[in-house]
Formats: structure tokens, sequence, C-alpha cells
């Protein structure tokens, strides 16, 4: 007999996901200052109000406040009936220099020899359901609300969205671990009171508020779900059956939403950030921390190493933990679990166990913060992209960023309307997503 297994997304103008973004957006400021900044930063968002705080080391500085109102404004929350806006809310910080405690468990005198900045296990994941090696279930609770995001900012289709919103993907799987079909997409939209009640009585309230769920569910129906299922590949297409259940706004209308519909804080949505539940999550969240941070570091290479596994052939899914002592470079431990989907042999043609592949995998990787923050380039701001709709099974990309600090043989800088100098730098976003293991890998496995 089958199972069923649910994943959930929330979009970029969800509270706790506007305090991971202006926390990662406040870290990347930080690092266009000074390549070794550390930070930690934290940030609470309520009506009207955002207050940051954490921990730093930098030689550079950053306006809190022109940061925090970017973020907000780009997500779209720009009109005072939101009850906040970018403009009018209240912006505290509280932010304060890094521990010396924490700071001497990381320097070192050789680079290389970098310790840990903390304590902890972190996970990777991958598998075979979706092109990008991620599980189908949360993948698509994030496309779903990406072309949501991409339909409001483009405000000509269903002009009555607002920024908040929520899915949840239920898949059905068989026997044999297979996906099925999807049984139910719920989501959940903030929206403009676009319909009003004839009068002020209850009926005519719960009439008007019934004929805005019918309009929303109607143009998810058939503006939304076509577009995402065009960026589907085809065995995914055909999950999507006419018994598919498919449940908006599900209390009724969405009007209040955002940070004055619930406060939001950052690291409340770990598992978004990752599997959707699917593998394994560690006990630390990602944004607002530099890359000396393993969570997010360590986080990011085993992932990088569980999508390559899976691409080079060695199983069709894989669990990866690493662990760590705080100001200890090498790890304390390395796991391996292709929950028996191993397909490489030794030389007497027995499958290989999770043990023998964790011992090659470990000669492959080397897993030192110093090595992880070198291979995918973690002292560049490169993390805001990652705030929203998941930090993995994203397209690998290069671009250009500004910093102020003179780079090496980089173009001259010049002198902004701010009056601060700047190099362009060219950078790699999404760098653990890249598949540049696989020759090795299968040339270690023998495949």
């Amino acid at each position: 007999m089958g199972y069923f297994f649910t994943s959930e997304s929330v979009s970029e103008g969800h509270p706790d996901k506007v305090a991971d973004q202006i926390s990662d957006a406040l870290l990347d400021e930080f690092l266009k200052w000074d390549p070794d900044s550390k930070v930690a930063c934290e940030t609470f968002v309520t009506t009207g109000l955002v207050v940051c705080g954490g921990e730093v080391q930098t030689a550079g500085w950053v306006d809190v406040q022109e940061t925090a109102r970017g973020v907000i404004r780009k997500i779209g929350y720009t009109k005072a009936e939101y009850r906040f806006d970018c403009d009018s809310c209240g912006v505290i910080s509280t932010i304060h220099e890094q521990s010396p405690d924490i700071r001497q468990g990381v320097l070192r005198d050789k680079p290389e020899e970098q310790g840990a900045g903390d304590q902890g296990m972190m996970f990777g994941y991958a598998c075979r359901e979706m092109d990008n090696y991620m599980p189908l279930s949360i993948e698509l609770a994030h496309i779903l609300l990406r072309e949501l995001a991409v339909i409001r900012h483009g405000n000509r289709q269903m002009k009555y969205l607002r920024p908040d919103s929520k899915s949840q993907v239920t898949i059905e799987y068989d026997d044999n671990n297979k996906p099925l079909r999807i049984d139910t997409i719920v989501i959940s939209t903030q929206h403009d009171e676009f319909i009003l009640p004839k009068n002020k009585s209850h009926a005519a309230e719960k009439s008007a508020e019934k004929a805005m769920q019918k309009k929303i569910r109607e143009d998810l129906q058939e503006i939304l779900i076509p577009r995402v299922k065009r960026s589907l590949p085809a065995r995914a297409q055909k999950l999507f059956r006419d018994d598919m259940k498919l449940l908006v706004n599900p209390t009724g209308k969405f009007v209040i939403g955002g940070p004055h519909g619930d406060t939001g804080l950052t690291g409340r949505k770990i598992i978004i950030d990752t599997y959707g539940g699917h593998g394994a999550h560690g006990g630390g969240a990602f944004s607002g921390k530099d890359s000396s941070k393993v969570d997010r570091s360590a986080s990011y290479a085993v992932r990088h190493i569980a999508k390559n596994l899976v691409a080079a052939g060695v199983s069709d899914q894989v669990l990866i933990q690493v662990a760590y002592a705080i100001g200890v470079a090498q790890p304390v431990g390395l796991y391996v679990n292709t929950f028996g989907t191993a397909h490489v042999k030794d030389s007497r043609g027995k499958i290989l166990n999770d043990g023998e592949i964790a011992r090659k995998v470990n000669n492959i990787f080397d897993m030192r913060p110093f090595a992880i923050i070198k291979r995918f380039g973690l002292k560049n701001p490169v993390f805001y992209p990652t705030a929203s709709y998941g930090h993995f099974g994203r397209d690998h990309y290069t671009g250009n960023v500004k910093v102020y600090y003179e780079i090496p043989g980089g173009k001259p800088g010049i002198v902004n309307g701010n009056g601060k100098k700047v190099w362009m730098k060219k950078v790699e976003f999404f760098a653990w997503e890249k598949l540049d293991y696989v020759v090795k890998i299968k040339k270690t496995f023998g495949i």
C-alpha cells in the first residue's frame, strides 16, 4: 500500500521570510565592505516595526535602515494599508560586536586551519524525483509561489494579490517510493478586499467573502496552475490529474497578512529552506549567518556532495550528515545513507555498503570550513537570493556585484552618488548546486 507525503513553502512576503531576507541583505552589505566580516544577524518584524539584532565583526559600515527598507520595498510592502510598509515602518538596530570568545575559535595563523564557528550536525539530501535532484513536493510548493509572485509583480493579472502567501503540496507515492499523482494543493494568498459587502450584515459579509474566494480559486486554476505545469518536466506534468484537490484560502478571506497579521523572525522556516521534510535537518538555521558558521556553509557542502553522488549514479537517493566541534577544522563525523538505492560495486561485484561509500566520499571532498568557503566563494555577497523559495535546487549562475574594497586586477573603482568608491566583482550564486564533481566521483567509484 502506498503513502502520502506533504511539503509546504511560503512566499517572499511571509513575515518569517521578510525577516530572513533582511538578515541576509545585511550580511551581504557587510561582505561588500569586508569579505572577512563575521556576522550573526537576527531580524524581528511586526506591525510597523523592524528590529535587527546580533553580533558583527567587520571593517565596514552598513546603513541598517536603508538596507531593511530596500528589502521591504522589493518584496512589495509599499502601501500604508498593509500596516507594514517600506517608508513608514520603524527600523531599530541593536547590532553589536561579535564575542572575542567565539572569534578566537575561528581565526588561525594559517587560514586553512580555520575552525568551525560552532558545533553541530548538518544534512544534505538529493534524489531523482526532479531534474534538479530535489524532492517533488517541496520543489512544486516553491514553484507555485514563485510563479504567483511573478504574476503579482507583473500586475497584469490577479491585480488583487498582496505579498503574503503559503502553499502546501501532498503527493501520493506507490510501494516503490515513486510518485503516482498530486493529491492536494493548498494555496493561501493574501489579497485586497476587492469585493465589498452590500451592507454591514453578517450574511452580506459572508457572501462577499465567498465571492472573493471563488474568484481567486478560478484564477489560480486558470492562470497559475497552467504556468506551473509548463515549467515542469513531462513526468511531473502527468501527476496533475482531474481528481487533484485544490484548496484556496480555506479559512475564507485573507486580507490581513504579512508582519501585521503575524510576527516574523529569522530562522523559523528551516524545513522550507531545505528539503520540505525529506531527509533530515540539523539544529541550525541559515539566514543572517556568514560562512564561518558551519550551520550554513557545511549544509551547502553536503547538499553539493549529495547532488553530485546521485547525478554520478552512485545511488538514486542519498542523505549526507557532517558534524563539527567548535574551533576544530576537521569534521568529527561523516555519515552516508543511500536508503538501499546504491548501484556501485566493489572488485568482487558486491554492492558497496553506505560506510564504504562514506569513506570514499571523505577522500574526495575536503570538508574543512576554509575549503568549503573557498570552493563556493562564500566570502562574496551572494546570500540574499537564498533567503526566499529555498536554498537548494536553485539554478547556479554568475553575476556582477558591487563591493567597496579594491579588487586586485579588477575594474578600477568608480565613485557613485553616495561618494563611495565601488568595484564590480564577478561572483557565483548557488555554487553548491554545480555538478562539477561528477567526473571525479565516477572515477573514484569506477562508474
